[in-house]
């Protein structure tokens, strides 16, 4: 099964942060433990919700509305890709993330195509080859 692991940083000045040598130590020895163990797929961090934009749908018609947005404890600072074979196995390893006091990381179970029914897989069948990144493992 794959997982994302979304981490909200909970850093309350987001436009002047930036990581020190340690804390960038820390995750790169989290990032190798996951790679060593063969069940990091995908990793990214992500630029401050200033540069970012949110799109909302009232009434059903696309509303952007541009970053930086107020909720510190609501930014996602990046994610980890997982295949665990259990959510206990992947909350594990979320566990074992070096985050600081006020950080959160979610873990959600990705949608593999064998979780719907035949009807809603000939549905969402846009073309042969399906895109690396979202390819079953």
């Amino acid at each position: 099964m794959r997982f994302m692991m979304f981490i909200y940083p909970g850093i309350e000045d987001e436009a002047n942060w930036n990581p020190s040598a340690e804390d960038v130590a820390a995750m790169t020895a989290y990032n190798e433990k996951l790679t060593q163990a063969g069940v990091l797929l995908a990793l990214d961090g992500l630029h401050p919700s200033a540069e970012g934009a949110r799109v909302t749908y009232p009434g059903g018609k696309a509303k952007v509305t541009d970053g930086p947005f107020a909720e510190a404890k609501e930014l996602i600072g990046g994610y980890w890709l997982i295949q665990a074979k259990s959510k206990e196995e992947a909350v594990e390893w979320a566990s074992r993330c070096p985050c600081t006091e006020g950080a959160v990381v979610e873990v959600r179970r990705v949608f593999e195509m064998s979780d719907f029914p035949a009807d809603v897989q000939e549905a969402a069948t846009l073309s042969s080859t399906p895109p690396q990144q979202t390819a079953s493992a």
